[in-house]
Protein backbone atom coordinates (compact mmCIF):
# COMPACT_ATOMS: atom_id res chain seq x y z
CA UNK A 1 0.00 0.00 0.00
CA UNK A 2 1.89 3.70 -1.18
CA UNK A 3 2.01 6.29 1.66
CA UNK A 4 -0.87 8.85 1.14
CA UNK A 5 0.69 12.48 0.19
CA UNK A 6 0.47 14.59 3.25
CA UNK A 7 0.77 18.29 4.02
CA UNK A 8 -0.33 19.24 7.69
CA UNK A 9 -0.99 22.69 9.02
CA UNK A 10 -0.54 22.52 12.37
CA UNK A 11 0.31 24.61 15.95
CA UNK A 12 3.68 23.85 17.64
CA UNK A 13 2.05 23.52 20.80
CA UNK A 14 -1.86 22.36 20.57
CA UNK A 15 -3.67 19.41 21.64
CA UNK A 16 -5.57 19.19 18.32
CA UNK A 17 -2.10 19.31 16.62
CA UNK A 18 -0.68 16.65 19.09
CA UNK A 19 -3.36 14.29 17.94
CA UNK A 20 -3.00 14.71 14.51
CA UNK A 21 1.37 14.03 14.94
CA UNK A 22 0.53 11.35 16.57
CA UNK A 23 -1.93 9.34 13.93
CA UNK A 24 0.80 10.49 11.30
CA UNK A 25 3.26 8.51 13.51
CA UNK A 26 1.01 6.09 14.41
CA UNK A 27 1.09 5.15 10.91
CA UNK A 28 4.42 5.57 9.90
CA UNK A 29 2.98 8.08 7.44
CA UNK A 30 5.95 10.73 6.19
CA UNK A 31 3.91 14.01 5.99
CA UNK A 32 4.97 18.19 5.44
CA UNK A 33 4.57 20.07 8.76
CA UNK A 34 3.70 23.79 7.92
CA UNK A 35 3.72 25.13 11.54
CA UNK A 36 1.35 28.28 11.36
CA UNK A 37 2.47 29.68 14.86
CA UNK A 38 6.04 30.09 13.62
CA UNK A 39 5.41 31.20 10.07
CA UNK A 40 2.44 33.14 9.66
CA UNK A 41 2.94 32.75 5.88
CA UNK A 42 1.45 29.17 6.78
CA UNK A 43 -1.40 30.17 8.32
CA UNK A 44 -2.42 32.86 5.39
CA UNK A 45 -1.89 29.23 2.93
CA UNK A 46 -3.88 27.26 5.17
CA UNK A 47 -7.12 29.79 5.47
CA UNK A 48 -6.97 30.26 1.36
CA UNK A 49 -7.40 26.65 1.05
CA UNK A 50 -9.18 25.43 3.78
CA UNK A 51 -11.39 28.80 3.34
CA UNK A 52 -11.75 28.94 7.18
CA UNK A 53 -8.69 29.76 10.00
CA UNK A 54 -9.38 26.78 12.12
CA UNK A 55 -6.44 24.23 13.09
CA UNK A 56 -5.24 21.62 12.55
CA UNK A 57 -5.96 21.18 8.48
CA UNK A 58 -4.75 18.44 6.44
CA UNK A 59 -4.31 18.01 2.88
CA UNK A 60 -4.36 14.06 1.68
CA UNK A 61 -3.79 13.48 -1.62
CA UNK A 62 -4.95 17.01 -2.81
CA UNK A 63 -7.91 16.95 0.15
CA UNK A 64 -7.98 19.69 2.39
CA UNK A 65 -9.57 18.16 5.82
CA UNK A 66 -9.89 21.53 7.61
CA UNK A 67 -10.33 21.60 11.47
CA UNK A 68 -9.62 18.57 12.51
CA UNK A 69 -8.93 16.35 15.10
CA UNK A 70 -6.02 13.17 15.32
CA UNK A 71 -9.71 10.88 15.70
CA UNK A 72 -10.78 12.29 12.48
CA UNK A 73 -8.01 12.07 10.75
CA UNK A 74 -7.10 8.71 11.10
CA UNK A 75 -11.15 7.76 10.24
CA UNK A 76 -10.19 9.72 7.21
CA UNK A 77 -7.40 7.61 6.27
CA UNK A 78 -9.04 4.42 7.14
CA UNK A 79 -12.85 5.07 5.72
CA UNK A 80 -11.17 5.59 2.30
CA UNK A 81 -8.48 2.68 2.27
CA UNK A 82 -5.32 4.68 2.82
CA UNK A 83 -3.93 2.59 5.79
CA UNK A 84 -4.71 -0.55 7.66
CA UNK A 85 -6.31 -0.57 11.21
CA UNK A 86 -3.14 -0.44 13.25
CA UNK A 87 -3.20 -1.61 17.40
CA UNK A 88 -0.38 0.76 17.84
CA UNK A 89 -0.76 2.82 20.92
CA UNK A 90 -0.69 6.47 20.60
CA UNK A 91 1.37 8.75 23.62
CA UNK A 92 -1.10 11.73 23.58
CA UNK A 93 -5.09 11.89 23.46
CA UNK A 94 -6.46 12.08 19.27
CA UNK A 95 -8.79 14.02 20.22
CA UNK A 96 -7.83 17.19 22.90
CA UNK A 97 -7.94 20.89 22.97
CA UNK A 98 -4.96 22.81 23.82
CA UNK A 99 -4.28 23.28 27.94
CA UNK A 100 -3.74 26.84 28.88
CA UNK A 101 -0.04 26.28 29.10
CA UNK A 102 -0.08 25.16 25.49
CA UNK A 103 -1.99 28.39 24.93
CA UNK A 104 0.41 30.94 26.86
CA UNK A 105 3.59 28.99 24.65
CA UNK A 106 2.14 29.45 21.69
CA UNK A 107 1.50 33.37 22.66
CA UNK A 108 5.41 33.58 23.59
CA UNK A 109 6.15 31.96 20.41
CA UNK A 110 4.60 35.14 18.92
CA UNK A 111 6.71 37.74 20.66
Amino acid sequence: MSKPEITAYLKTHCGWSKGVRAVLSKYDIPYTEKDIIINPDFRFEMEQLSGQPLSPCVVVNGVMLPDLSGEELESYLLTNGLVQESAAETNVPLNSACSDAEHAAMVNLKL
